[in-house]
Order: structure tokens, then C-alpha cells, then sequence
């Protein structure tokens, strides 16, 4: 049986993990090798590394913080942030990345994903899809949450891992920080979209939101959060005893 992954997120921003609600009022949290290091050890499946303002800034990922991540931690890694060319996929994988996430720079040139996947395997390419209720459907956002591109989401999640993308990051905008729970709606929709794997991010308030996650929408992969772990509301360790006590499997 396929266990349930379980990533914390560091939201890296001016070399600082930071933390906001709804993608704005960011807060200062923590370093980011210091907080990769931690979750290697506590038993994190892997790990995401966005650089959130490097779309918005129309600059490059840091790379000198990723190489310092990537040096002090035995999980897979994916890292995000401005990610728009070949050259970037790259730079950021010869950095120590086991995969890379690409968000905007895919919504700007679709081809990226489909030249992604043939040079370096599906397995690599991480479609991060923002997403927010516009108008009772579901749009994508770009450049950080910041820009309504019209997409629809459930259209463009399909054209994703057709293009190539080996597996989904599922922003939910609307729950993203508030730890109300995870998107259920949306999750659902998107996992009945595709049939590549699905990690669900935005929401995350407490372990029983991932009881409820996994339970409720068996088809998502993994779950995804930042703030809760980051302050210690949920610990990993605890996390997994718990999933694993419901019957959900999980790497212990």
C-alpha cells in the first residue's frame, strides 16, 4: 500500500522562512537551513522550498540558501520560485533539488512543462498550481497569488499532466493560513481532474485536518503545511502515530 507523505513548507523570502494568511502580511518565522535540518530529522517525508517573491520580483531563485538546505537534509527536496526556463530547472537541480516546482513560469509558457518532462523524467516536474474561488469557479493565480490569470483550474490541472507534469501541488488560496482545514472541495474536484499524484497545501490547522484529508478524499498523496509545523502545533512524530492509528498508512 502507497503511504500518505506528510511535507513541511519553508516560504523562503529575503533568506527567511516567513509565514502569512491568505498569501499576504508575511511574518518572520525562522532560517531555513536551521528549519530543514529539524524536519529531516523529525521524520518529514520530504521537503518544499518556494523562494514566494522571486515570480513577483521577475529575478532568479536564491540558490546559495538552496545549496545550504540541500547539504543538511536526507529527504527528497522540491524547490520552487521563478522557475522559467530549462536553464532554471537546471541550476536548481544541480543545487541538490530531487524535484522541481514551476507555478507562474509554466502559466507564461505551457511548453516548459512538456520540455521539463523530456529532458529530465515526469518524475522531476512539479506542477504548483495557486488556486481561489472566482465568481463560483475556480481560477488560477499567478505570480505568488498576487494575479488572476482567468484559468480555469480543473482545465489547466488536465493540460498539465498531459504536457508532462508528474504530479500536482494544490494551493488552496482561500483556506491558505486561516487553519480552518484543508480544501476539501477543491481537492476533490481536482483529484477526480487528473490521476497523476496530488498534494494538498493551504489550511492545515491541526493533525485531525489530515485525518480528515486522507480520510475524506482518498486519492490525495500528501499533505502539505507551513505554519502549524513551523510553531509547533502539530509535531510530525505525533502526526504520523496519530494517521497511522486511524488506519491511515503512513512511514513511520
Amino acid at each position: 500500500m502507497i503511504t500518505k507523505r506528510i511535507i513541511p513548507c519553508l516560504d523562503v523570502k529575503d533568506g527567511r522562512v516567513v509565514k502569512g494568511v491568505n498569501f499576504q502580511n508575511l511574518g518572520d518565522v525562522s532560517s531555513p537551513v536551521d528549519l530543514a535540518r529539524y524536519y529531516s530529522d523529525a521524520g518529514a517525508d520530504e521537503l518544499v522550498f518556494y523562494d514566494i517573491t522571486a515570480s513577483a520580483e521577475d529575478r532568479k531563485l536564491f540558490t546559495d540558501i538552496l545549496l545550504q538546505v540541500a547539504s543538511r537534509i536526507f529527504i527528497p527536496l522540491t524547490v520552487g520560485g521563478g522557475i522559467s526556463s530549462l536553464e532554471d530547472f537546471d541550476r536548481v537541480l544541480k543545487c541538490g533539488a530531487d524535484k522541481v516546482s514551476v507555478n507562474t513560469g509554466a502559466i507564461r509558457d505551457p511548453d516548459l512543462i512538456l520540455q521539463a518532462a523530456r529532458k529530465y523524467g515526469s518524475q522531476c516536474v512539479v506542477l504548483s498550481v495557486d488556486i481561489k474561488r472566482v465568481g463560483g469557479r475556480f481560477h488560477v493565480f499567478a505570480r505568488g497569488g498576487r494575479e488572476d490569470t482567468g484559468l480555469d483550474a480543473l482545465e489547466w490541472v488536465r493540460r498539465g499532466q498531459a504536457l508532462g507534469a508528474g504530479e500536482l501541488v494544490v494551493n488552496s488560496i482561500d483556506t491558505d493560513g486561516v487553519k480552518g482545514g484543508f480544501d476539501l472541495e477543491m481537492l476533490r474536484a481536482v483529484c477526480d481532474a487528473v490521476s497523476i499524484p496530488v498534494i494538498a497545501s493551504g489550511g492545515a490547522g491541526s493533525a485531525e485536518d489530515f485525518v480528515r484529508l486522507f480520510r475524506e478524499i482518498p486519492k490525495v498523496d500528501a499533505g502539505l503545511a507551513a505554519s502549524i509545523f513551523h510553531f509547533g502545533e502539530v509535531e510530525i512524530p505525533a502526526l504520523k502515530r496519530l494517521l497511522a492509528s486511524e488506519g491511515i498508512p503512513v512511514r513511520l
